[in-house]
């Protein structure tokens, strides 16, 4: 680079927030737009694909020009145009790429597709500008449960995964059954500050030969058969309890995985990212472990944990260092995976 500034434009709609933002030099955000949907999917229990994609269709373009407004600029000041492709539903990752696709094409800028779990795992960068690879991140959100070997910049190495329920996920089922209602992470967390996390103990689960994955449907199961159990036996179920005891066995699962993993890998710096990632309990447990250790511990704020186009943009900025760059036939991959090296 011959020493001037990256001015990045990026469009993030993988699930049901419309996002946009305007990030320079990877890790200083001038503009970070969110329009989100909760208050109508709320409505439903949680997110409805085709409700998602609609809304996306209807805010997309005030969004882009609100971060380009935030952010005092125009598109004839920025240097590229990043978006996520991928994993996401669909429908609204469709819009996002369209989008992107649109405002590069008619402004002749290049254009990066960021794969979704990347930008949360960037994020980290925005706020904790000392922070680089090498290290390990925990990728906690509604759709996702990864353990990742951040070895370089776009450079991972996946040692675990959910083989169900991503964690985020099993919140909000927990969060159903238990009546607490949509969305289930910041429900639960409410509620347990009022309950006892040994009330009721939850399984943890391990999966057999693969020391670093994940599973929490039989935890879901758990809950629901505890749920069940009580009401059939006339006895009394107290929400706050079983919100945190359930909360605990997650937690107990991540914080387990996680350091065994610091510990086999001889990491010096761990990271969480994800919207499962603003939880405090989540990010209290991880400190007290990272701490034992004497392990450097890193979060975003809980407004860069959930989706936002800040992270994408932050992801796209070393991508673009790198020379990707990708041509019109860029499209929404809902199935996409994070690449291990």
């Amino acid at each position: 680079m011959d020493g001037q500034d990256v001015k990045i434009l990026a469009i993030e709609s993988s699930c049901d927030e419309t996002a946009a933002a305007v990030v320079v030099n990877g890790r200083d955000v001038r503009s970070n737009i969110i329009s989100s949907q909760i208050d109508i999917h709320t409505l439903y229990g949680g997110v409805v694909p085709e409700i998602a994609s609609r809304k996306h269709i209807e805010r997309i373009s005030q969004v882009t020009a609100g971060a380009l407004e935030a952010a005092e600029m125009t598109l004839d000041d920025i240097d590229a145009i990043a978006v996520t492709y991928g994993p996401g539903l669909v429908g609204a990752l469709l819009v996002g790429v369209a989008q992107a696709k649109a405002i590069a094409y008619a402004k002749k800028l290049p254009l990066i597709g960021v794969h979704h779990i990347e930008g949360h795992i960037s994020a980290n960068y925005i706020e904790n500008k000392e922070l680089e690879p090498p290290f390990l991140c925990l990728v906690v959100s509604g759709g996702h449960t990864h353990l990742v070997n951040v070895v370089d910049y776009g450079v991972y190495k996946v040692l675990g995964r959910t083989r169900d329920d991503a964690a985020g996920e099993a919140f909000d089922k927990a969060a159903r059954a238990i009546g607490l209602g949509y969305p289930g992470g910041p429900k639960i967390e409410k509620a347990s500050y009022r309950g006892n996390a040994e009330a009721i103990l939850f399984p943890r689960a391990k999966v057999g030969g693969s020391e670093y994955d994940f599973s929490f449907s039989g935890l879901k199961s758990a809950v629901l058969n505890y749920l069940n159990g009580c009401r059939m036996k006339g006895i009394e179920i107290v929400p706050e309890d079983v919100a945190a005891s359930f909360q605990k066995a997650v937690i107990d699962v991540l914080v387990d995985n996680a350091m065994r993993a610091v510990d086999q890998h001889h990491a010096e710096r761990f990271a969480i990212a994800g919207g499962v990632a603003s939880n405090g309990v989540l990010r209290n447990s991880m400190a007290a472990a990272c701490r034992e250790r004497g392990v450097e511990f890193y979060h975003p704020s809980p407004v860069l944990c959930t989706d936002n186009a800040a992270m994408i943009g932050t992801a796209a900025y070393y991508d673009y260092l790198a020379g990707k760059r990708d041509d019109w036939t860029l499209n929404a991959v809902p199935n996409l995976r994070l690449e291990s090296v």
